[in-house]
């Protein structure tokens, strides 16, 4: 995780002063909590009595001049922490950039400053912009707990956010974290609003741009509740996690990179309120666009794809709502000065074959060698998303985009340029001709014979996490069949692949309750308006 800028203090309390009172030793508690700073303190310290501390209550952290404010645990276990010790999780600990044993100040918080305005909007009350930019200054300094911060995303999702209040909190998020400026008049972006497992169109898209000559620094997250995100699959190919000056180098030399966006402090207030919102499936328009557009206009971008795909298992299910999400989309970046292209594209199921970090690894290779090999729908998707963002080059004519991606995939540039990207990041040694998939193995059959008429994205997405993805980097969920096919009795409809005799017993037993796949007749097939 990137470390959270933390407030300069002064020095430590020197020897006389009250605060010495409640001195005790840092303690590392190697506990994950997830972008919530969390402090440990045994039952019997004297400083828990004396300050009248009680469990889930607010604390402020002091040490090495710094200062942090953190949710408090009470332990009984000294063998976690001891009465003279004060203990941080892994994240809290990091921010302080102490030793273990380092002398520390502990005390009750002061309530952020933001909760007037947070108690407003839980009252359905309309805010501003200084109310949005103070409530998003404390999140991302974290002086939320995670019950505020549930209590904030909650109330933004129970009643649509007018498209001005979605304006204040993406502005707010931006000018929460760094904001990096290329330098140059034309910086790219595609992104896609997710729920589509397969999709890595990106590994495509930006070796694609970037031989065109486009700048395209494409700063990815890791998955959260789907079986890959584009760090996922990337780091299966090179390093993902790089210095900032480092990325910035490789950026300049190649016109694009393809690495995890942790380490650039980009938007920083959205990875803690996605923190919250992940485990709630709550994903509300308003949310979704700020999150996404603070990020790209965080990152430098001045110019930005968007996919939106629809479909029966997809984020967005109808026209109307993809319409609705796009304007408001078009409202906010117009606002922000961000030139967008939305496109509304197939989300009747998985795209390319591969569901994992490995096999969507493989599937990306395959597509830049135009191995025969190589799944269509992925190729074509890309190749028109990529042709989008060359047209926002003003020497190129609108529509003639697609052919010129296609001419560089065809020719090699393509897969030329991601080598070179690679090799620059740290090169893995990938052999997609030869992956290393999962040991364990089973397979899917059609229960019955006819047309795959529905492959739903959401239970594929379950079946490849149960399997281990994408923690486990060469598990996940080989598709052999794809809407329209015909299948008989007995087919294999995909093939599991675990590392884990308990990964794949629980993905046998998800898929066994419901395989995610409908077969019935040809004109039984879902039809879906999209833009390509």
């Amino acid at each position: 995780m990137s470390k959270v800028p933390v407030a300069a203090l002064p020095p430590d309390p020197e020897p006389g002063n009250h605060a010495l009172t409640s001195n005790l030793a840092l303690r590392r508690v190697a506990i994950d909590t997830y972008r919530e700073n969390v402090a440990y303190l045994n039952r019997d310290c004297g400083v828990y009595r004396a300050e009248g501390f009680q469990a889930l209550s607010k604390v402020e952290v002091r040490a090495n001049g710094r200062h942090i404010l953190a949710t408090l645990n009470v332990v009984d276990d000294p063998s976690i922490v001891d009465s003279s010790e004060l203990g941080l999780s892994e994240d809290a600990f990091a921010q302080l950039d102490v030793e273990d044993g380092h002398t520390a100040t502990v005390s009750q918080a002061e309530p952020p400053e933001s909760m007037g305005a947070l108690f407003r909007k839980i009252n359905g009350e309309r805010l501003g912009k200084e109310d949005f930019q103070a409530i998003v200054r404390d999140i991302a300094q974290h002086h939320y707990s995670k019950i505020e911060l549930t209590a904030f995303v909650v109330a933004t999702n129970r009643g649509e956010m007018d498209r001005e209040e979605v304006y204040f909190l993406t502005e707010a998020m931006v000018v929460s974290g760094r904001r990096l400026d290329w330098h140059e008049p034309l910086v790219v972006d595609k992104h896609c609003i997710g729920g589509i497992p397969g999709n890595r169109t990106s590994m495509l898209v930006v070796p694609i741009v970037a031989a065109h000559g486009l700048l395209c620094p494409k700063t990815s997250s890791r998955a959260i509740t789907s079986p890959a995100g584009t760090a996922d699959t990337m780091e299966v190919l090179a390093n993902v996690e790089l210095p900032f000056d480092k990325l910035s180098e490789i950026v300049r030399d190649h016109r694009g990179c393809l690495a995890w966006g942790g380490t650039a402090n980009l938007s920083p207030a959205d990875d803690v309120l996605i923190s919250v919102e992940r485990p709630l499936s709550i994903d509300s328009p308003a949310q979704m666009v700020a999150s996404i557009l603070s990020k790209k206009i965080a990152a430098g971008s001045t110019h930005l794809v968007l996919d939106i795909p629809i479909g029966p298992t997809a984020k967005v299910r109808s026209m109307p709502d993809a319409q609705r999400l796009r304007r408001l989309f078009e409202y906010v970046a117009s606002r922000m000065h961000l030139s967008l292209d939305v496109v509304i594209t197939d989300g009747r199921q998985p795209v390319g074959v591969g569901i994992g970090p490995v096999l969507e690894a493989r599937d990306v290779m395959r597509v830049l060698e135009n191995d025969p090999r190589a799944p269509n729908d992925l190729r074509q998707k890309a190749l028109r998303l990529a042709g989008r963002l060359i047209e926002c080059n003003p020497d190129v004519r609108g529509g003639d985009g697609f052919a010129i991606a296609r001419d560089i995939l065809d020719s090699g540039r393509a897969l030329a340029r991601m080598n070179a990207i690679i090799a620059a990041q740290g090169s893995r040694g990938f052999d997609h001709n030869h992956p290393e998939l999962g040991s364990l193995t089973f397979e899917v059959l059609a229960s019955a014979a006819g047309v795959v008429t529905g492959i739903d994205n959401l239970q594929i997405a379950r079946v490849a996490r149960l399997a281990g993805a994408p923690k486990v980097k060469n598990a996940g969920v080989d598709l052999l069949r794809k809407l329209g096919d015909t299948v008989a009795t007995g087919d294999v409809l995909y093939r599991v692949h675990a590392e884990f005799h308990t990964d794949l017993a629980f993905a046998r037993q998800l898929s066994s309750k419901f395989n995610g796949y409908a077969i019935g007749r040809a004109e039984d097939l879902p039809h879906v308006f999209v833009e390509f």
